[in-house]
């Protein structure tokens, strides 16, 4: 298994997170309107995409009554959002591969504003299909366990029975590997079992990671990530940079 999780990368900024949590609630709900839309179903039994958004939802303690309310919104007539998915590869400092998931109402404007991010801190933006092909669709789901309070062999069997792939271990954190296809099942199984996420989502997973060690290059991959990360229509970030703890 490679590892190395967009989980890693993400510790540096999770309290930046957590203070954006308002807007993360917003970008998840307009994941859900479109799984449901694309999917023509709000079961998520039988709307895999839909199952996937709602567990990345509750990883991020979204509360239960906005899921159902965003659910309601995709069917209702107050719904009138047309957003469409697109996906932007490029490059960061040092040849950093990245790739940026969207959903928006005007593709003309992520664009010029992705581009824009690009080049402000020294990467460029790519073809289609110039980074993706170093990265691994995966279903990943993280549990921790800094405190010590989960048996490492429990939930290893709980793990394996529930149908992941794989299952690793480091600084008391569990990364859970499944494929996509079977993320929804392993997932719901899981918290069926009482466990909680604290991240739980299809991610791509980089095959090969890029170290940063000058200061210049680490600031400027920083600075792109923020800038993609704040944009209101930018689902998720993936890149294969490895970052300093901050």
């Amino acid at each position: 298994m490679a590892g190395h999780s967009k989980w890693k990368n993400i510790q540096r900024t999770k309290g930046a997170q957590d203070a954006k949590r308002a807007k993360i609630f917003t970008k998840i709900a307009r994941e859900i309107i479109v799984a449901v839309k694309e999917g023509s179903s709000g079961d998520p039994s039988v709307n895999t995409r839909l199952a996937a958004a709602i567990a990345k939802a509750k990883a991020a303690n979204m509360p239960n009554d906005n899921i159902k309310r965003t659910i309601d919104k995709a069917f209702g007539s107050g719904s009138a959002d047309n957003y469409e998915r697109v996906t932007y590869e490029g490059y960061g400092p040092r040849g950093v591969a990245v790739i940026v998931d969207a959903m928006t109402d005007n593709r003309n404007r992520i664009a010029s504003e992705i581009r824009l991010a690009f080049d402000k801190y020294g990467g460029n933006l790519g073809t289609a299909g110039c980074v993706s092909w170093s990265f691994d669709r995966k279903g990943v789901i993280i549990i921790d366990n800094a405190d010590g309070r989960l048996d490492q062999d429990t939930v290893f069997n709980d793990v394996l029975e529930a149908g992941a792939d794989d299952i690793e271990i480091d600084d008391g954190i569990f990364e859970i590997y499944t494929a996509p296809e079977g993320f929804a099942s392993v997932s719901g199984v899981l918290e069926s079992l009482g466990y909680t996420f604290l991240s739980a989502q299809i991610e791509l997973v980089p095959q090969n990671y890029v170290t940063l060690c000058e200061p210049g290059d680490i600031k400027n991959m920083t600075k792109m990530l923020e800038l993609m990360e704040d944009n209101d229509d930018v689902q998720d970030v993936w890149h294969n940079a490895v970052l300093p703890e901050q």
